[in-house]
């Protein structure tokens, strides 16, 4: 099959955004399937994270599984808020779909500054390091209550706090109950319009 002229592309584009508002009708399914499979896969990693914390696994697992499930909401998150705000069609299928899932803009899926911090760990760990730092430095993963990050000599780099429902990074501290909550709303969602005939 060979491939559009950018000029075709381009044209398509901008009819797909200007008369179908970001999706044209007959894709819509694309996007619906996708979503699911990001949010299950969120969700499968959350409950897998709950057996994990229940069956006392390794800190490393534990933390794994939830920095797992965090990674597929940020892919999720991509598809409502995309990341190229000058791309004109990717904006618009963002809006559509946020006004599909009754999304807005406090969402918790739209928590730039987490989805971030998996992202761009390394570069927020080379920063970090920059610091002058004296004290206890933890690298590996924790599981524990999130109070003990409050510590100043203390330095974790990665703490999970399932009671409360706190993940950290780099002295960041993140809350992820409400992001689940979110995934679990969007994927009864877009279960229900693939039944509907993968319609938005």
């Amino acid at each position: 099959m060979a491939q559009l002229d950018e000029d075709v592309l381009k044209e398509r584009e901008a009819q797909i955004t200007q008369q179908y508002h970001g999706i044209y009708p007959v894709h819509e399914a694309f996007y619906i399937h996708s979503i699911i499979y990001a949010a299950e896969r969120s969700e499968s990693a959350f409950q897998r994270f709950d057996d994990a914390v229940a069956a006392s696994c390794s800190a490393e697992l534990i933390f794994a599984t939830i920095q797992e499930a965090l990674t597929h909401a940020g892919a999720l998150s991509r598809f409502f808020w995309p990341m190229k705000k000058q791309n004109e069609l990717s904006v618009a299928r963002g809006d559509r779909l946020r006004g599909a899932f009754a999304l807005d803009e406090a969402s918790a899926l739209k928590w730039r500054k987490l989805r971030n911090a998996f992202e761009h760990f390394d570069e927020d760990l080379d920063r970090f390091l920059l610091e002058d730092r004296a004290g206890y430095f933890f690298p590996n993963p924790l599981v524990d209550d999130q109070a003990l990050a409050n510590e100043a000599i203390g330095h974790i780099f990665k703490l999970v706090d399932p009671t409360h429902g706190i993940c950290m990074f780099l002295g960041k501290k993140f809350e992820f109950q409400p992001i689940r909550s979110e995934v679990r709303h969007i994927l009864s969602r877009a279960r229900e319009m693939d039944e509907q005939g993968n319609r938005l």
